[in-house]
């Protein structure tokens, strides 16, 4: 697996080291308040749990299941997999997202969620690739800003492999030609 990958861009360590700094501002503003974490699978689940040991917060979570990609490219059709278990009502909700490129799963997501009427609705997103934006996203808690190249681990994949790297780091483009 490491020899399909062309670049580290973020090694464990800085990845430790920002969830750890996104936790204590989440921590901060959610201050007296308890937060419903939804985490979009599968790719933010190694984020969510890395997340939450960090938080000093009442909280619950929840999970969303989308789909928008084709291999490495977004189709531009969101299809809705797997929704809430719990009504999102009168709750301050926290979508959890490992990354946003074009915007058009995060906006689909947040008008799916609120015409069900949350207390308040954020976004903290590990990665963004600013190149690819198609639709405005208001990102409140944003981990970093990648380049616009397919990349993988600490929860991403590329069909389904490479999750459990621990660092994020750039597929090569031959992986994913020669499929």
């Amino acid at each position: 697996m490491q020899n399909d990958i062309s670049e580290i861009i973020f090694t464990e360590s800085q990845i430790q080291k920002r969830v750890k700094e996104l936790a204590h501002e989440i921590s901060d503003d959610y201050k007296g308040k308890q937060v419903t974490m939804v985490s979009v699978l599968k790719g933010a689940t190694i984020f969510l749990a890395d997340l939450m040991k960090n938080l000093s917060i009442p909280l619950s979570i929840d999970f969303m299941a989308v789909s928008s990609y084709k291999n490495t490219e977004s189709s531009g059709i969101v299809r809705m997999i797997m929704d809430l278990r719990e009504s999102p009502e009168n709750k301050n909700l926290l979508i959890i997202e490992d990354i946003i490129d074009t915007g058009l799963t995060m906006h689909y997501l947040c008008e799916n969620l609120k015409t069900r009427r949350p207390k308040s609705l954020k976004i903290c997103s590990l990665l963004y690739k600013p190149a690819r934006k198609i639709k405005e996203i208001k990102i409140d808690y944003l981990g970093f800003e990648v380049p616009d190249k397919f990349v993988v681990g600490y929860g991403m994949d590329y069909n389904e492999i490479y999750r459990n790297l621990p660092y994020i780091g750039i597929l090569k483009p031959d992986v994913y030609r020669r499929k």
